[in-house]
């Protein structure tokens, strides 16, 4: 990655700074712009108030997909976006971004008919269970909306197989077998698409914890989240790119309101070992009895489960409730009654705000998922234009950043000189194709770093082909794994914290790293990071009992962790860890 002084900023360094672009939101649109602009040259600031990647982008159910079900809506140009760009995923990123082979559990033949049938033609319709029917036919048109770029095996329809007999309930006679893709890591897709973007323009930089809280003319007023300092810079368009905050940003931007409504999605990770090895690598698209669409997959050696689908006014005040918990294991059971599933089985919630365009339905999935890019004029508060992405899904943000960067590039006059279609994005640069190749680059890696071979499959897993650099990187600085997570290392911490913008404990813990989301937290992990990270970033004690407490009260409430509710302090790592570096 570049050197962080250029591409990850604090709010003061700002100050009188003048940026072609400035644009509001660090989650998954907002850097897509920041990359699609920074590569056709144009200079820009991303900001956010929280941390990149904090909001809906860090909590999607990791499905790259088209969005099969919104065929029952009509949206086919949507559902043709979307399949287009999960194979372009899959194309660009194929370190993070894999193949899902995904099941869908059938009960009848002609289930669902009229339903579908009324929901196509845009009229309300009561849940109703899809039988093979439907499904054959939706998955006939899925796969034609994306044949395109036809990346994936096509789907199949068979009795359930004998080695499924048992795993569902006696009602499943038929299995839809069909592929879409999955992301390993979200968070750290968008720092790559963010490096990228500074590497071709190299005026472009990103702040993190950095609130803008007022517009005059052509200067923003930036507010520095954690040490409270101001600075003021100066833009030729601005871009309100802020997701489920989307009407909040634009008061402070002198913009429409009223654009976006938003939906809380709950997600539960599981330790289950039953399930996980039941499913084998397969996911499960199924219907509760009350008409909601769940997913069920392996994830990480977790088991990762959703979601639910509730209208909030709040985006900052949302927490997997105890009530969606309960939901959740109840629609598991309905499906898999052979298995037994209880709160003890739950590692790990997350929660993601939905943007989407403000609409009046009845209910939350009937809410259209398409997406838009709005303008505002310049007006009496505010002397230069502002460019408003309202919606979009995780998995087509590269054509919604198209969209809306060359709406930018209009205001700006100028013209683009490059696509981002067929860019790969991060460590996807010089990725093996094929086995073989894989195999070799494995072997280089570990010949020119000196790591074993467990060690270097972990670090081509999280960062593809940048594993090589990094691998001799952490190799250099000993490579000694931590105490509490030997999967990491103390020099893999470090780098994390000093290289990608890391402000709080809670950046590193759930979005730079894999720990929480695969429930492999524990009071002393925490303390041992909390320790690595205050050496790595400069923290005096109080600072990092203060960062500890933080983050351990944000895993237990909002994330419902298992850790103490007052975790002790240790600041009792060694300088030099004596652990063996070779150790797996």
């Amino acid at each position: 990655m570049n050197d962080p002084q250029q591409t990850f900023v604090r709010t003061p360094a700002l100050a009188g700074r003048h940026f072609s672009v400035v644009i509001v939101g660090a989650g998954i649109n907002g850097v897509g712009v920041f990359r699609d602009l920074s590569l056709q040259g144009v200079d820009c600031l991303v900001v956010d108030k929280g941390d990149f990647a904090a909001g809906a982008s860090s909590a999607p159910s990791r499905m790259i997909h088209g969005g099969l079900r919104y065929l029952e809506s009509g949206a086919f140009s949507l559902v043709a976006e979307a399949t287009r760009e999960r194979n372009r995923l899959l194309r660009n990123a194929p370190h993070l971004v894999r193949p899902l082979r995904t099941m869908v559990p059938l009960s009848s033949r002609f289930g669902g008919l009229l339903g579908s049938a009324l929901r196509f033609a845009g009229r309300s319709a009561s849940p109703g269970a899809r039988g093979l029917f439907v499904v054959a036919l939706g998955l006939r048109l899925y796969e034609l909306l994306g044949r395109r770029q036809c990346v994936l095996p096509g789907h199949r329809i068979s009795r359930v197989p004998p080695v499924d007999a048992g795993l569902f309930r006696p009602s499943v006679r038929w299995i839809a077998t069909y592929f879409d893709a999955w992301i390993s890591h979200p968070e750290w897709l968008i720092l790559e698409l963010m490096a990228d973007a500074c590497r071709d323009q190299p005026r472009s930089v990103a702040a993190n914890y950095c609130q803008l809280t007022r517009c005059d003319g052509k200067a923003v007023t930036l507010r520095d989240e954690i040490s409270g300092e101001q600075a003021q810079v100066t833009a030729d368009v601005l871009v309100n790119a802020s997701g489920a905050w989307l009407d909040h940003a634009a008061r402070a931007l002198a913009g429409a309101g009223s654009r976006v409504m938003g939906t809380k999605g709950s997600h539960l990770v599981l330790d289950h070992p039953a399930l996980h090895d039941a499913l084998d690598g397969r996911m499960t698209y199924f219907e509760a009895s009350d008409g909601r669409v769940c997913i069920v997959y392996p994830f990480l050696g977790r088991v990762l489960l959703g979601s639910t689908d509730i209208p909030v006014d709040d985006p900052d005040q949302v927490a997997t409730a105890p009530h969606e918990i309960d939901y959740l294991l109840g629609v598991l059971r309905e499906l898999f009654p052979r298995l037994r599933f209880g709160r003890d089985d739950v590692v790990y919630t997350f929660v993601g705000v939905r943007p989407l365009a403000r609409s009046q339905v009845e209910r939350p999935g009937q809410i259209p998922r398409e997406h838009a890019v709005a303008i505002d004029p310049p007006n009496a508060a505010r002397a230069v234009p502002l460019v408003s992405l309202v919606g979009g899904k995780w998995t087509s943000f590269r054509s919604l950043a198209e969209q809306a960067s060359d709406e930018v590039l209009r205001q700006l006059g100028r013209l683009r000189v490059q696509s981002t279609a067929q860019l790969p994005i991060g460590g996807a640069a010089a990725w093996p194709a094929g086995v073989p190749a894989m195999e070799r680059f494995l072997a280089h890696v570990g010949e020119r770093s000196g790591l074993n071979p467990r060690r270097v499959g972990d670090l081509v897993r999280r960062y593809g082909s940048q594993a090589l650099a990094l691998a001799e990187h952490f190799a250099h600085a000993g490579d000694a794994p931590l105490r509490h997570a030997p999967a990491y290392s103390v020099a893999e911490i470090r780098y994390l914290c000093v290289h990608t913008g890391v402000a709080r404990l809670s950046d590193l813990v759930i979005r730079r790293t894999l720990l929480a989301i695969r429930g492999q937290l524990s009071d002393p992990l925490l303390a041992e990071l909390a320790d690595v990270a205050g050496a790595a970033l400069h923290w005096d004690s109080a600072r990092r009992r203060e960062e500890l407490q933080a983050c351990a009260a944000i895993l237990r409430e909002r994330h419902h962790a298992r850790l103490a509710a007052v975790p002790d302090f240790d600041a009792s790592l060694p300088a030099e860890p004596t652990m063996d570096p070779a150790a797996p």
